[in-house]
């Protein structure tokens, strides 16, 4: 029994023994991402995410052990060797002579189950603390998609920059020819041809530097994508567009969707009644609790100088012949049947057996007898202690449902904000819109009068400076419309397009 036992503890040792959390291998960025696979691998390989979902297995663990304690009892299995050398001990006046070495084992096992208040409300506090960690997690997931929608568009603002840049090279080349052009023929002056130079050596900087934003916008996505860029992050080529649509979400409806699915809200609620779980469990200490206990055990104990119980034997033997052939001779009456000494003597079967029987160690156990107890027990006075726990726990809960509240209303204000955020990026495009094509028009007239003579160079770089100006702002304005649908589903905690 006792190996098998011992089979057992070894088997739930190694079941027991915690696995080490294995790190993805991280896979090469793709040549071709869309936001949808970039959220996808960033919620896979973000390092701060995953250091988030991984509180989800000790929650789901603290909800089994809760569960278990209160319908499994604990068992314990303890093996235990000695050793004690031969020697004496002095004790008071009293000298213990031990002449062998002894060797022992001993085994114990122990089944302990205890009912209490704490007990009986811990798998609701576990479950209140398992739904408050996926909840968390949630809430991670939300902030960490609307980190990588917003640095995803700004990749896309870069590289609609960099088509800019290129637009306005391409510009300032035509009008450095030009330049040149009238300078041959007697209608300008060098001055303008050195403007024009300097316009597109500027031109080529601002491409050059527009080129640089994209790639370290590039590998701040990657960055929160978790995964490493490649050694050229011009390769990836990002494949989503976004339409500029007119806002039709009605104010009322987002503040309801809001309260319902912002993940944070929801968080703050998991943990609120997680502290309500735990306010409970405080008073539930006013409760008894009833015990129960059993025990099995047993041991073994063996001289290692296995002749000295042999000689002992014959010395006792021989004592008993004896003084069993001293009453033959001094005892008993003249003419008596005289006892049998010689069946006392010791025989080769008999020290066998001793020998046998000390060839116990380790695993010939001596079972002790059986033990079982059960008690209840009522704490009457603990120095104040439940009081405070119970009111530590109260004002936990409290304070638990007050950040509630405070963050209903937070969220009520962003979403707000970012919905008249909203509605004001998109009448932004269309002014933008119309400005471009007022800058646009602007340029062109000033290059007819370049080229026909009747305008300076200086109003054509005026005019070409206001219609970059202008495609820039369009740009801005319109990306800023995306992050403010971003922000706004961020607040709301779900897809809205």
């Amino acid at each position: 029994m006792f190996r098998c036992l011992v089979a057992s503890c070894v088997l739930a040792a190694g079941l027991a023994a915690p696995i080490a959390a294995q790190q993805p291998a991280v896979p090469s960025a793709p040549q071709s991402l869309g936001l949808a696979d970039a959220i996808d691998l960033a919620r896979q390989y973000n390092p701060s995410f995953r250091q988030i979902t991984n509180d989800q297995g000790p929650a789901n663990w603290g909800v089994r052990n809760a569960y278990s304690e209160l319908l499994i009892p604990s068992l314990t299995l303890n093996g235990s060797m000695s050793y004690r050398g031969a020697g004496s001990q002095q004790f008071l006046t009293q000298e213990f002579v031990q002449p062998s070495a002894t060797i022992g084992s001993g085994y114990s096992l122990n089944l302990n189950w205890r009912l209490s208040g704490a007990t009986l409300s811990q798998p609701g506090l576990a479950k209140a603390q398992a739904h408050a960690t996926a909840a968390a997690i949630d809430g991670a997931g939300n902030t960490l998609q609307s980190l990588v929608t917003q640095q995803y568009l700004a990749v896309l603002q870069a590289r609609a920059q960099v088509d800019l840049a290129q637009l306005q090279l391409t510009r300032n080349d035509e009008f450095l020819r030009l330049a040149q052009a009238r300078f041959q023929v007697g209608q300008s002056t060098m001055l303008d041809v050195r403007q024009a130079e300097v316009a597109k050596g500027q031109s080529e900087v601002g491409l050059l530097q527009a080129r640089q934003l994209v790639l370290v916008e590039k590998l701040r996505l990657f960055q929160q994508m978790g995964i490493p860029a490649p050694d050229d992050p011009a390769v990836v080529s990002l494949t989503d567009t976004f339409p500029v649509v007119q806002p039709t979400w009605n104010m009322q409806e987002l503040l309801a969707a809001a309260d319902n699915d912002n993940p944070d809200v929801n968080t703050l609620r998991a943990r609120a009644a997680a502290a309500g779980s735990s306010e409970r469990a405080a008073k539930s200490e006013w409760l008894p609790s009833l015990s129960f206990s059993a025990g099995w055990s047993g041991f073994t104990q063996q001289f290692t100088n296995g002749s000295f119980l042999v000689s002992s034997a014959r010395q006792g033997a021989q004592s008993s012949i004896d003084e069993c052939e001293y009453t033959n001779s001094a005892w008993l009456n003249p003419g008596a049947t005289p006892l049998d000494c010689s069946r006392l003597a010791l025989t080769p079967a008999d020290e066998a057996d001793i020998r046998a029987g000390n060839s116990v160690f380790p695993f010939n156990f001596t079972s002790q007898p059986f033990s079982a107890s059960v008690s209840l027990s009522l704490p009457i006075f603990t120095q104040f202690s439940r009081p405070l726990r119970v009111s530590q726990a109260s004002t936990a809960a409290d304070d638990a449902r007050e950040s509630v509240q405070a963050r209903r209303l937070q969220v009520r204000t962003d979403v707000s904000n970012a919905f008249y955020g909203l509605e004001a990026a998109y009448e932004t495009i269309e002014i933008q819109r119309r400005n471009r094509v007022a800058a646009q028009e602007q340029l062109r007239l000033a290059t007819e009068r370049y080229r026909v003579g009747s305008g300076t160079f200086f109003e054509l770089l005026d005019a070409q400076l206001a219609e970059q100006r202008a495609q820039a702002d369009y740009i801005n304005a319109v990306y800023a419309y995306h992050r403010s649908v971003a922000a706004l589903e961020s607040a709301v905690g779900r897809p809205l397009r």
